[in-house]
């Protein structure tokens, strides 16, 4: 309660608070309003890979076929291939990362373009898939058709980043991570509501015991859902430090040594793995649509629909099922953990800071020894984080395939949370920060008065 008083005592963050909301209402605003000349039908992503995350990052956007359809989904993907390239595969992109803010600024400038040339390819094949599977009408099928839908779904994805703009300098939290965190939780209601209804309003009026039932079944949801959301605030919050001995500036010796730790992140990939193991499951859907002719319900799809389970030959003639594409993606997400995990903490780069700057971890060898070390802590605890982001991950998909819940819009777990939960700990940290700032300006003044 205390936090509260202050954050409305603290006329600054009341402002950016108020701010973003502003910008929250006008994106889910321009969510309701369906891209002209497209008429919708009634459908469900809740069992299609390929359209289910990037509905699921729009907030419902896809689904509704909005001119925020594609919401922010190409630039992710374009900000990934960046890094990546970055990462001593492209010379241009290596120099430009190692420039400071100057070289930032080019960086995210070749993010917004690759975003222009990544969402004008998304945007025909969602829009070609789309019509084939009858999920949407168009007006005319022709070129001059496709070519304004797309230019739409291509301003509407600009006009989104531009919005994230606004709340990074304006408002409150990293503006793309607000703008998926909106649609996000904007869901949770309707999600909600549906498990109440599944379990326990069709059994008002079938007597006192079913309704018992229902209630328990109901209650065991919601609890579920309280510790899902605790063991992934777990998971993101948790650290291993490293302790670390900083050199005196009087003097080598250990005694004038300044102790601190090195954090290391259980889980410091986030939710990119994730996210970037999604995009390589919807690309051969994506790919197929491109294809006339394709049956877009083929065995051979299937194999990367996480949600689907692939009929296979037995040795007797039967047959059996296996869901492959739950499978492989988990193996992806495991392995963009551990790749991602690398990019973000250089176990070379960061002895060579150590021995540059006179630190070192005691007991420790500065050099190849500090390496093999952080290396060595970095991969035991990746394990940790890369097996719970698969389980979190699989979560929905694990209840469906067993046929605990019906479909994944009642299932627990999952992408959703994982960010919602991230991103509202990125917020709490940068409340704190704004009212620690406030708090020693205050103590500042006095002491000056």
């Amino acid at each position: 309660m205390k936090k509260i008083a202050a954050i409305f005592k603290n006329k600054e963050i009341v402002d950016r608070i108020f701010f973003t909301i502003m910008i929250m209402f006008v994106f889910r605003i321009g969510a309701a309003i369906t891209v002209p000349g497209v008429t919708l039908s009634e459908f469900s992503f809740q069992n299609n890979d390929a359209f289910g995350l990037m509905n699921l990052l729009g907030g419902g956007t896809l689904q509704q076929f909005s001119v925020f359809a594609l919401g922010v989904s190409p630039y992710i993907t374009a900000s990934i291939i960046v890094q990546l390239l970055s990462m001593d595969v492209l010379p241009a992109l290596t120099d430009l990362a190692n420039q400071g803010d100057y070289g930032r600024k080019k960086m995210e400038m070749t993010n917004r373009y690759l975003t222009l040339m990544l969402g004008a390819v998304q945007a025909y094949g969602v829009i070609v898939t789309m019509e084939n599977q009858s999920y949407i009408k168009l007006a005319e099928s022709n070129f001059w058709t496709y070519a304004y839908i797309i230019t739409v779904m291509l301003a509407g994805t600009m006009l989104v980043m531009w919005l994230g703009d606004q709340i990074s300098s304006k408002g409150i939290g990293n503006g793309i991570s607000m703008i998926i965190f909106a649609g996000i939780v904007s869901s949770l209601p309707q999600q909600i509501i549906r498990a109440y209804q599944n379990w326990l309003s069709d059994k008002v009026g079938q007597g006192s015991q079913q309704l018992f039932i229902g209630l328990l079944q109901f209650g065991v949801y919601v609890l579920s859902f309280l510790i899902i959301i605790g063991f992934i605030t777990f998971i993101e919050t948790s650290k291993r430090k490293i302790p670390v001995q900083h050199a005196g500036k009087s003097g080598q010796t250990r005694k004038m040594a300044q102790a601190s730790f090195l954090p290391i992140k259980i889980n410091s990939a986030g939710v990119i793995p994730v996210i970037f193991a999604s995009s390589i499951m919807m690309a051969p859907s994506i790919i197929a649509s491109f294809i006339s002719g394709t049956n877009m319900d083929a065995e051979w799809l299937k194999i990367f629909n996480s949600s689907a389970t692939v009929t296979m030959p037995w040795f007797n003639g039967a047959t059996w099922q296996m869901p492959w594409g739950l499978l492989i993606y988990l193996f992806l997400i495991v392995v963009f953990a551990f790749f991602y995990a690398k990019l973000q903490i250089n176990p070379e780069k960061l002895a060579e800071n150590f021995q540059k700057n006179g630190s070192y971890i005691p007991g420790i060898r500065p050099g190849a020894e500090t390496e093999r070390y952080v290396g060595k802590v970095l991969n035991r605890i990746t394990v940790i984080g890369a097996f719970s982001l698969a389980v979190i991950a699989a979560l929905p998909i694990v209840l469906v395939l067993l046929k605990i819940v019906p479909d994944q819009s009642l299932a627990l777990g999952g992408t959703g949370l994982i960010i919602v939960v991230g991103v509202a700990i990125e917020l709490n940290s940068q409340i704190d920060g704004l009212l620690a700032g406030r708090s020693f300006e205050e103590q500042g003044s006095i002491f000056g008065g």
